[in-house]
């Protein structure tokens, strides 16, 4: 396998490790209540559900960007656009298996090619696709890792996240 063949197959588990993670997530903030989901804490926006929330409008963005749908900025709801984990979740997956489409499609010259990301303010800026994929999965486990750690002040266990690359784990995520 070239060394190409290699970024876009990371690139490509790096997405379907991405929509497990998100699944997993999804899974045990459905068992909070409304209260729990949208109770005030000290995270970068404030509630588990708002968080969920950026973590997919982000993704939209960015698969904007990826796919040069030409959307930009546009793509961010005035609000946040779902009150509850279970019409998120389904949004998430169908963002998720897009993503996924995307990394297992791309080639060598993908990876270097440059497409346009709309800044604050109207600013463009090009970057590579193999470079912005990086950015949206650093992007999502980050903020995973910030409801993960909320999910540990509420009465749900915070689910496993790290079980997906390994062949020992796999008995761990058998059937998700």
């Amino acid at each position: 396998m070239t060394d190409s063949g290699v970024a876009v197959r990371h690139l490509t588990l790096q997405a379907r490790n991405n929509a497990w993670a998100n699944n997993r997530l999804h899974e045990s903030c459905r068992r909070l209540t409304p209260a729990e989901l949208t109770k005030q804490r000290p995270c970068f926006f404030g509630t588990i559900l708002a968080t969920l929330n950026h973590i997919l409008t982000v993704d939209w963005y960015y698969l904007d960007a990826l796919t040069e749908g030409g959307r930009g900025r546009s793509v961010y709801p005035d609000k946040d656009p779902f009150d509850t984990v279970a019409e998120l979740a389904v949004s998430q997956a169908e963002t998720d298996a897009k993503l996924i489409d995307f990394c297992a499609a791309l080639n060598e010259a993908d990876l270097r090619r440059t497409v346009a990301t709309v800044r604050g303010g109207g600013a463009v800026w090009r970057e590579e696709i193999g470079d912005l994929l990086l950015h949206l999965f650093q992007h999502q486990i980050h903020h995973r890792g910030q409801i993960h750690d909320m999910l540990s002040a509420t009465g749900v266990a915070p689910p496993q996240l790290d079980e997906f690359f390994l062949a020992m784990d796999r008995e761990n995520r058998d059937g998700e």
